[in-house]
């Protein structure tokens, strides 16, 4: 009985998913929520606020008896991810907890003195996915600065970094060029978990801050290797997978050029068009031997959005080997090749000022547009987008917590 028991072990192992990494929501229960007792508690979360067996941190902190939580904050998508990309979110109440939920995607993105009148401290417990023109971590930096304001403590519970914590890419924000997606003056791709960022942006901001640190996590994890669950942290991230492409195809999706997978099964992991040769694109694009990366063709239909009912053709994206990998100039070096093969389609037009607008503000200048524009070479362009990377290393490195 005994061996068919360790048979029947050793069969369904590889199949059971063992959490190495204990997320800050689960070690803050663990310390029995001790910052937050004798406090009315905000939080600040979405879907990817759970635990590891996907109990909501909504749930988990309104049902504790050692916490008192008055309210919900909610970001893009919705507190309960109901809220399409772009949408603008309203106030509410909670339909399972009753709470009030204050929008900071609508009217403000930034709490007012009116939202944080009735809590002493606000929780922010979401999942990122480390690239800096998501919106999240614009959320979370407008929250410091209104918890330093109005003399409010800010808690983060700190989740993985999908892109690991040792990968750093891109430029960083010019004057002129700060928006929602481009909030703060750090690289395209940051290297840092949600708390540690919160940590760097706090030498400036300069708020009541705590962080819960996760218990387990390495900078050279992917999320694959956290044994935690995935929950889509929008409704185009379905995957880590995509979480990893964002950054290769999500500056040139701003422009409608191409179809990025946004409307197909694939979101962000491929670059097509009607125009386009699958074959011809990929042999040239894999000619090119990029470090950790390969090219497979494609052709599909989009279900929705961009180009929606048309057969595309293009490449999918594969990264062989994520740490030689250089993720956010990957759309380029396709631009540049679909360029050389199909001159007459260019990415910038009269016609695209809309676009280039928040092309300009994901990049963090006008820089890439006006001088990959002018002939589409990426080699122009290389010096300028890694410029600063080694540097945000260095200041950085002393707010790592693992």
């Amino acid at each position: 009985m005994k061996r068919l028991l360790f048979y029947i072990l050793f069969l369904i192992a590889p199949f059971v998913a063992y959490s190495q990494v204990k997320p800050g929501i689960e070690v803050l229960r663990d310390i029995q929520f001790e910052p937050l007792k004798g406090k009315r508690v905000g939080l600040i979360t979405n879907p990817t606020g759970v635990d590891s067996k996907l109990t909501s941190t909504v749930d988990i902190l309104f049902e504790a008896p050692q916490v008192n939580l008055v309210a919900l904050y909610s970001p893009e998508h919705g507190v309960r991810g109901d809220i399409p990309a772009g949408e603008k979110v309203a106030n509410q109440k909670d339909a399972k907890t009753g709470l009030p939920v204050h929008s900071l995607y609508g009217k403000t993105r930034k709490p007012t003195a009116e939202m944080l009148k009735d809590v002493d401290v606000l929780v922010y417990d979401i999942q990122d996915i480390g690239c800096r023109s998501y919106t999240f971590i614009s959320t979370l930096g407008l929250v410091m600065q209104a918890a330093k304001e109005h003399n409010k403590q800010v808690v983060v519970l700190d989740r993985p970094n999908p892109l690991g914590g040792q990968k750093v890419e891109g430029a960083g924000v010019s004057e002129g060029y700060f928006s929602f997606v481009s909030q703060f003056d750090i690289p395209y791709i940051y290297g840092l978990t949600c708390g540690e960022l919160a940590n760097y942006l706090n030498q400036e901001i300069g708020c009541h801050l705590v962080v819960i640190a996760m218990q387990g996590w390495k900078r050279n994890m992917q999320f694959e290797d956290t044994g935690l669950p995935w929950v889509p942290t929008s409704p185009q991230i379905p995957s880590p997978m995509s979480a990893i492409c964002y950054p290769a195809t999500g500056i040139i999706g701003e422009m409608g050029f191409v179809n990025i997978g946004v409307g197909y099964t694939l979101p962000f992991q491929v670059m097509a068009a009607p125009w386009v040769n699958a074959v011809a694109l990929s042999d040239s694009l894999n000619a090119k031997a990029l470090p950790g990366v390969a090219f497979r063709p494609i052709v599909f239909k989009p279900l929705f959005g961009s180009m929606q009912g048309q057969s595309v053709q293009g490449v999918q994206i594969h990264i062989t080997q994520f740490d030689t990998a250089r993720l956010s100039e990957i759309q380029f070096h396709v631009i540049d090749v679909m360029h050389r093969l199909y001159p007459s389609h260019v990415l910038f037009s009269d016609e695209t000022q809309k676009r280039n607008a928040m092309f300009d503000k994901v990049c963090g200048s006008n820089y890439v547009r006006e001088n990959f524009g002018k002939n589409y070479n990426i080699d122009v362009i290389l010096s300028y987008w890694r410029n600063n990377e080694q540097e945000f290393k260095e200041k950085s490195a002393p707010f790592y917590l693992y």
